[in-house]
């Protein structure tokens, strides 16, 4: 059913993942490898096959040199230099007389190219240098880019899109290539066959403030270039060929959901505290060094969570300690004297900036987060003395992803004294007592945390992984999302313990998930004792609302009530009577409470 109470058949339902309207065409990109016929060409034919290898080659390396200058225009020099690799893959003598060798093996272009590159992609993968590994992810780009010249594809370059075209992004996923793409003046909104609300995806669209869609499964076959398309990033609708009545309905929609932001805006400048007094400290959650300034002016009162593997998005080799030293110095100068998180690389799983990695059967349960940094010291205390010089300008902290012993935080931070010595060597100026904190983000952390509590300076609660990993669900498996249940009782008996024994050893607690973003999440968390809120810098304001709106006692009330629940769903209906009778059917509530649709499935978190 859609906005206006019109049913059509060509409705495309997936998840929420960025709330906003946008009405535009869709610009289609399928960034797959093709299909490719195996041909077998008679001996005549050789020649005139290489002859065409190579024209596509020249075709491709062109089309770079030009994707490379647009995307330096819009996202920078040290952005597009992923392109430069690219171009060099395609200069390769050796990959290029390979291929002309299967060639005169009688093999046809396509193929021969194809076979070499998968050749390759299996071989870098198993490498034993990361910097090798990493070039996995431009080996695809470029098979994918010649594969669809020598097969006669359309090109689907995101930068084509011309400026003003608020256009809706249509893809499979988000690559980091087609990210460093994204010129946000052209595209509009993002709409993906893959992931869920908490995947990279997601969370990316949340932070360029783009409306978004993900874990549509087949839009990408169900769509056209070009066809008018209306995207509902609060409900998960995407609504192809929309009707005159249904554009006027989206369009006023679109207006008053404007307003409403317009009105929780005037509380950027107002103190969250609530009505009984409890005074909550409100944090933004930044992913770029850009997003700083809009995040300072949001109303938070510092950094709870920056995500610096954001700083590799796209690229080709990690960046240079003076290059992490600007990016983090940049957010903490924004933030004056207010605490700076930032979180050390948290890469593997489905965050997988730079690409290259080895293939892991359980990516999640496997080499990444702390796990890969101390696996690779130098990597690590790259980016700790970057860490360590930016805090001379403003209140850093550090903080450890995915642990759950005690020996990896020692571990990390004999690494952090050892980067420290070698600042020492060359005369650097650092800080020499930056606090150090974990996420807890897994049961066994939440269960050990007094054990781990002897060894941080704070503890900061990842809900999105201990939500995965309580309840054993993949949280970027959309096949999954009805299971992914953050109000699950064995999750708040989680937080709960997390609360008491960080207040039992006098530590900060925060949550930096994106649960924390939802109003009824961040209700939640305001019962079981969370005083520490980051979110989304465009949630700030909301946030803030709900945490003036309600009282302590009463989010207590109903987080006692929730704790004792038999399952999420009746967890959830508690949890959202309470909220609901404090502020009834408010606007600024419809995007953020989980709502059943077709009366058995959460929309956005999934059902019971």
């Amino acid at each position: 059913m859609t906005l206006d109470g019109t049913v059509t058949d060509r409705r495309i339902i997936g998840m929420p993942a960025s709330p906003g309207i946008v009405i535009g065409p869709v610009h289609l990109l399928l960034w797959e490898v093709p299909d490719v016929p195996h041909t077998i060409i008679p001996d005549e034919a050789v020649a005139g096959e290489i002859a065409r290898l190579h024209a596509a080659i020249d075709r491709a390396k062109e089309r770079l040199e030009q994707v490379k200058r647009r995307a330096e225009n819009h996202a920078g020099p040290e952005e597009a230099a992923i392109f430069d690799v690219q171009i060099h893959i395609l200069s390769d003598v050796e990959l290029i007389q390979r291929v002309e060798s299967l060639i005169r093996q009688n093999i046809g272009a396509e193929k021969a190219f194809d076979l070499v590159l998968i050749e390759w992609r299996q071989h870098f993968a198993r490498h034993a240098q990361p910097m090798i590994r990493e070039r996995v992810s431009d080996l695809t780009d470029v098979q994918i880019r010649v594969l669809s010249i020598l097969l006669g594809l359309p090109d689907h370059d995101p930068v084509d899109v011309p400026k003003g075209t608020n256009a809706i992004l249509v893809t499979h996923d988000l690559t980091p290539s087609l990210t460093v793409q994204l010129d946000r003046e052209a595209i509009a909104a993002i709409a993906t066959d893959a992931g869920t609300r908490t995947s990279h995806v997601a969370i990316l669209a949340r932070s360029l403030g783009l409306p978004a869609v993900v874990g549509l499964r087949d839009a990408t076959s169900r769509l056209h270039a070009g066809e008018q398309v209306i995207l509902d990033g609060s409900s998960g609708l995407l609504l192809p060929e929309p009707t005159p009545a249904q554009i006027e309905a989206y369009t006023d929609r679109a207006a008053r959901e404007a307003a409403d932001e317009a009105e929780l805006r005037h509380l950027i400048g107002a103190e969250p505290v609530t009505l009984d007094g409890v005074r909550i400290i409100l944090r933004a959650n930044v992913d770029l060094p850009e997003e700083a300034a809009y995040a300072a002016h949001s109303g938070a009162e510092g950094v709870g969570l920056m995500r610096t593997e954001f700083l590799v998005v796209g690229r080709a080799s990690m960046p240079d300690e003076e290059e992490q030293y600007r990016a983090y110095k940049k957010v903490v100068m924004a933030f004056d004297n207010h605490p700076v998180v930032i979180r050390t690389f948290d890469m593997g799983g489905d965050k997988l900036p730079i690409g290259g990695y080895p293939t892991e059967a359980n990516p999640f349960l496997g080499w990444r987060a702390i796990r890969m940094c101390l696996d690779e010291p130098e990597l690590f205390k790259t980016q700790l003395r970057a860490l360590l010089r930016a805090a001379m300008h403003g209140d850093v902290r550090i903080m450890l992803p995915l642990i759950v012993t005690v020996d990896e935080v020692r571990q990390a931070r004999r690494l952090l004294e050892e980067a420290g010595r070698e600042l020492d060597a060359r005369n650097v100026e650092y800080r020499h007592d930056l606090p150090l904190g974990i996420m807890v983000e897994t049961p066994a952390a939440a269960v050990a945390a007094d054990t781990l509590a002897h060894d941080v300076a704070f503890f900061s609660i990842g809900t999105n992984d201990l939500v995965q990993y309580t309840l054993a669900v993949d949280r970027g498996n959309a096949n999954l999302a009805s299971r992914f249940t953050p109000l699950h009782p064995a999750v708040l008996r989680l937080i709960r313990r997390i609360v008491e024994v960080g207040g039992h050893h006098g530590l900060e607690v925060s949550v930096c998930g994106e649960m924390a973003s939802q109003p009824l999440m961040a209700f939640a968390l305001i019962g079981l004792g969370v005083r520490q809120l980051s979110v989304a810098a465009r949630s700030v304001p909301l946030v803030k609302r709900i945490v003036r709106g309600v009282s302590a006692r009463v989010a207590t009330d109903a987080a006692d009530a929730a704790l004792n629940a038999q399952t999420a769903r009746e967890s959830e209906a508690l949890l959202r009577a309470r909220l609901l009778s404090a502020f009834g059917d408010a606007p600024f509530l419809r995007d953020g409470l989980p709502a059943y649709v077709d009366g058995n499935t959460f929309e956005g978190y999934g059902g019971p």
